[in-house]
Formats: C-alpha cells, sequence, structure tokens
C-alpha cells in the first residue's frame, strides 16, 4: 500500500490521539500542535504522527513518497458544512440592487433571490449543472477545502429538486472530496404558493420527500425557518415527517429575525443550526449540551451587510461554534474558507485557535463526518493541507486576500 511522509513540519496543527467530536467555550482558544514534526499517511488514511525526533526514516519502505515541510504548517483540511454550490447561473445584476439598498426581504418579496435561481433551474440540464459545480469543487480545493455539504432548494418543484439532488450524487462519484447531500425543499414559497404556504409545505411532505427517500439522494433534511419564509409551524411539520425517512435536520434559523428556528431545530437534535445572527440568552439556553452545533455563516452577513452574530458571547456561554461559507450566487458568492477565518477573526473577534477549530473539528461535527475529518488522528481519511511558508497560524487568517496553500491533500493523494 502506497505510503507518503510529510516531514520537516514547522507545526503540526490540530493533533488528537482519540477522536473528540468538536470543541466547546473556553477550549476553542487552545489549539494541540506538534513543533518540528512528521505525518506519515498509509493509503487513504493518517497512520501516525509525531516529533522528528521520533521518526525512524530507515525503516519506512524504499517507494514511500516523501514530502519537505519545512517552513510550513500542517493542518486538517477545512470542512465546509453549509453551500449551494450547485446553481445554474450567478446573481450579480442582484448584486445592483443591494448597493441601491434594497433588501434581502424586498428582493425575495418581488420574485428575486431565491426564487430567480428557481425559475433558472428550471430549464437547466444535469450535465450543465454539473460541470458548472465540478469546476467550482476544484476551485474550493485549492483553497484547502476537503469537505462539503451541498444543498439543493434552488428547485422548489418536485422535478428540479431532483434534478438538483441527483446532481449532487454524481458530484459525490466524480470528487475527491467528501461530500454531503441536504434536501431543502422549504428553502423558499414559490410565488404561485404565497398566501398560501401551507400547500406548498403539503406538496415538500407529501411528494417531495418521499421521492427523495426512495432515490436515497438525501443525507440530510433543512428548512428556512425565519421570518417571511418557513414558520416553526412548518418546520416542525416538515421535520416530523423527515424523521421518518431518517433525515437528521440542519436549519437556516434566525437569520432575519428572532424565529424560533434554533429552538425548533434542538427539539428534532439538528445537527446544526445555520446562520444566527438573531441570537440571545434563550436560543443559547436551547443550544447548550444539546448536541446541535451553532454554525456561523460570515460570508452571507458580510455581503448582505447583516448585524453579525454574537460569537464571542456564545463561546463565553460554554458553546461550540462553526464556520462555513454559505457559497450561493446570491448572499454569499465564495466558497473560499481562508476568507472565512480572515472574516471570523476581523469581525467576530475570534483568535486564530478558535477560528481553526470552526473550520475543522465543529465543522466537520456540522456535516456528520468528525469521525473521519476534521482533526489530524490516526485512522482518519488523510485529507490534509500544506501551508506555504508562513509564520505560524495567526498568518492564516491575517492575510485575508492571500491563498495561504500550497497542497492539498485528499484521501491520501496530493489533489
Amino acid at each position: 500500500m502506497k505510503q507518503l511522509l510529510i516531514k520537516n513540519i514547522k507545526q503540526l496543527v490540530q493533533v488528537e490521539k482519540e477522536n473528540q467530536p468538536y470543541i466547546a467555550g473556553a477550549q476553542m482558544a487552545q489549539l494541540p500542535s506538534i513543533d518540528n514534526a512528521y505525518l506519515l499517511i498509509k493509503g487513504a488514511y493518517i497512520s501516525a504522527y509525531g516529533p522528528m525526533s521520533e521518526l525512524n526514516e530507515a525503516a519506512l519502505p524504499a517507494d514511500v513518497e516523501v514530502i519537505d515541510a519545512t517552513d510550513r504548517l500542517v493542518l486538517p483540511a477545512w470542512c465546509d458544512s453549509h453551500t449551494h454550490l450547485v446553481y445554474p447561473k450567478s446573481r450579480d445584476v442582484e448584486y445592483v440592487d443591494k448597493i441601491k439598498g434594497l433588501s434581502y426581504e424586498e428582493i425575495a418579496a418581488r420574485g428575486g433571490g431565491i426564487l430567480n435561481s428557481a425559475k433558472l433551474m428550471q430549464t437547466a440540464s444535469e450535465d450543465q449543472l454539473f460541470d458548472d459545480a465540478m469546476v467550482r469543487l476544484q476551485e474550493i480545493i485549492t483553497w484547502g477545502t476537503g469537505a462539503v455539504e451541498i444543498k439543493s432548494g434552488y428547485g422548489l418543484t418536485l422535478d428540479s429538486e431532483l434534478k438538483m439532488l441527483r446532481v449532487i450524487k454524481r458530484l459525490k462519484e466524480a470528487s475527491p472530496l467528501t461530500i454531503k447531500s441536504t434536501f431543502l425543499g422549504a428553502h423558499s414559497i414559490p410565488m404561485e404558493y404565497r398566501g398560501q404556504q401551507e400547500k406548498y409545505v403539503d406538496l415538500v411532505i407529501n411528494e417531495m420527500l418521499p421521492a427523495v427517500a426512495k432515490e436515497k439522494l438525501a443525507d440530510y433534511v433543512d428548512v428556512f425557518c425565519d421570518v417571511g419564509f418557513f414558520t416553526v409551524e412548518d418546520t416542525d411539520r416538515i421535520l416530523n415527517a423527515a424523521a421518518k425517512y431518517g433525515l437528521t435536520p440542519k436549519i437556516h434559523a434566525n437569520e432575519l429575525d428572532y424565529s424560533g428556528g434554533i429552538q425548533v431545530g434542538v427539539k428534532y437534535n439538528a445537527l446544526s443550526v445555520d446562520h444566527l445572527e438573531f441570537t440571545g440568552e434563550e436560543e443559547m439556553k436551547a443550544l447548550k449540551d444539546s448536541g446541535t452545533m451553532p454554525t456561523i455563516l460570515p460570508g452571507a452577513a458580510f455581503f448582505l451587510n447583516m448585524a453579525y452574530a454574537p460569537a464571542r458571547q456564545m463561546m463565553a456561554a460554554g458553546l461550540p461554534v462553526a464556520l462555513a461559507s454559505d457559497f450561493n450566487p446570491g448572499s454569499s458568492p465564495s466558497g473560499n474558507m481562508q476568507l472565512i477565518m480572515a472574516m471570523g477573526s476581523v469581525l467576530y473577534r475570534m483568535l486564530p485557535e478558535e477560528v481553526i477549530h470552526a473550520v475543522t473539528k465543529n465543522t466537520a461535527y456540522a456535516m456528520g463526518v468528525d469521525k473521519e475529518l476534521g482533526s489530524i488522528c490516526v485512522g482518519k481519511k488523510a485529507n490534509v493541507v500544506i501551508t506555504k511558508p508562513i509564520p505560524g497560524i495567526e498568518y492564516l487568517p491575517y492575510a485575508y486576500g492571500e491563498n495561504k496553500v500550497e497542497t492539498t491533500i485528499l484521501n491520501g493523494a496530493v489533489s
């Protein structure tokens, strides 16, 4: 079996002897690392690591591949637990509307936003959607992403939702990335259902969910539970129905107001609740020790010029925090997780250690892959990044315009 040795690592970051599902509260400021280290990969998995003083290179097979990482850091590849990167076209025209002062809700109310993408999705071919998404996946690999969750939700009809999910299934098979699929039929309310959205919820429950489950197209289910979108009652109905098919929730919650989305997510043991711009003491109390990962999406808040989620207060309350890109054409047109790390520090006042936990350990948990990804741990999948020569971990969020990743290794192979 092929072996890969990365040696003379300036700092091997996010190491652990046994898997811990996620990191919370004050622990997020502590980042276990080894200076002057090595990492040994066997096949697709991490087989050993430690200080260079413990490496017996002579005992390795003659054909072992060697990478010299002098002056470089090695970390687990980023996990991006919230994206919408299968879409037909950009929405740059709406960007001008935003500049002119129109709100997200105003654009959505007149048929723009998600509904704009849904209209284009109906005529897009699976092959074109697949080809375009593969380009985006290859790009995020160059920035160091090793795992990504992709949602449907630009279909809003049975046929279009299934089309999106089938494309995601093809991406899973074709890409070296670890990919999870989420059914988000309840992403917006189609214009023809405005004023009678309970009928659209019926469609999601009675037609979409059974079809998705029959073809085994989704790992998770999501609902946009927020003001102007789906109510707590709608969300409760959808999640109750989804539970019959074994679909774990991941909820869009509290982006636009205190919507109750966090509480209903916790009620149904959601893997994560995402956005969280409006999160107060009651929401934090509900999240504490719940097993639901609070996931902040800095790109969307930045792009839409919204309030920022209270990351520091969450950590002070003992909560874990994850960061994800929300890569989508309307409110966060970037899958660059290094930029998300920088936003975590600049906009949310998170320390470099906290940011690294938020894009590795905690996002791995938020997409249900913490047992195989998110840390440097023997037996885990060898998804790692080797940086360019940089001073230390502080440089990762500091140099926000620079790609600090020199090499991305996925499943033990250089990508």
